[in-house]
């Protein structure tokens, strides 16, 4: 299960499980993840990529900035997350998971 740069995720195990992550970098099995706020983008998390689910992708252009490679702030990836987090049909598969 490999995920790809600007990818969200769920993450179903440890200290922040139920929380929205975008995948930075993922290599070797394990994915770099950040939300902005407790994992920022200068000190991402390194985590197993069995204790991630992916839900999918965003359009949002801090996710799109990411992708291209581009300098992104947190406060950016926070919006993202928070507005991939409160569409409707998302709101539901997520909530499935947790």
């Amino acid at each position: 299960m490999a995920f790809t740069k600007g990818e969200i995720v769920l993450s179903l195990k440890g200290h922040d499980a139920g929380g929205l992550f975008c995948v930075l970098d993922a290599q070797d099995g394990f994915a770099v993840v950040a939300d902005g706020k407790g994992r920022k983008l200068a000190t991402p998390k390194r985590k197993r990529e069995s204790h991630l689910k992916s839900v999918g992708t965003s359009a949002h252009p801090a996710i799109l900035g990411l992708q291209r490679g581009e300098s992104v702030s947190d406060r950016a990836l926070r919006c993202a997350l928070a507005a991939f987090r409160d569409s409707e049909q998302t709101s539901m598969e997520v909530t499935q998971f947790v």
